[in-house]
């Protein structure tokens, strides 16, 4: 007998804000990936859709938003500059700021390397 398996990569990445984000993160084992957004980026939505696919393909990891505009204070805290910019946490704790192509395998394997790299001090 098998366990169905519940397909997240439709579902709205969950968005944090700076009354949840700091007790979410801090709660959540694993890794996490957490992108700074806006809604009239281009390139955030296309970001979007790639996470969408990195939620099939690592359904281990765990996928938040934080909308900029909508949250400038947590955007200063990290010293987002540009969007949309994704930062990586593991077991709760902030390990680095991720730079590369916004595609899936591209992200995936960053991710994985970074992992890998002792962590970076928050901002």
């Amino acid at each position: 007998m098998t366990q169905a398996h519940r397909d997240t990569t439709r579902l709205p990445i969950p968005f944090l804000d700076q009354f949840d984000f700091h007790p979410r993160i801090a709660d959540t084992t694993g890794t996490v990936l957490v992108t700074f957004t806006s809604p009239d980026c281009g390139v955030c939505r296309h970001l979007r859709r790639v996470l969408q696919e990195i939620r099939g393909l690592r359904p281990d990891w765990h996928l938040f938003e934080v909308d900029a505009q909508r949250d400038p204070a947590l955007s200063n805290e990290f010293e987002v500059f540009h969007l949309p910019t994704i930062f990586l946490f593991e077991d709760g704790v902030f390990h680095c700021e991720l730079q590369t192509e916004a595609r899936p395998l591209s992200i995936i394997h960053a991710t994985l390397a970074a992992l890998q790299m002792p962590a970076e001090e928050a901002p």
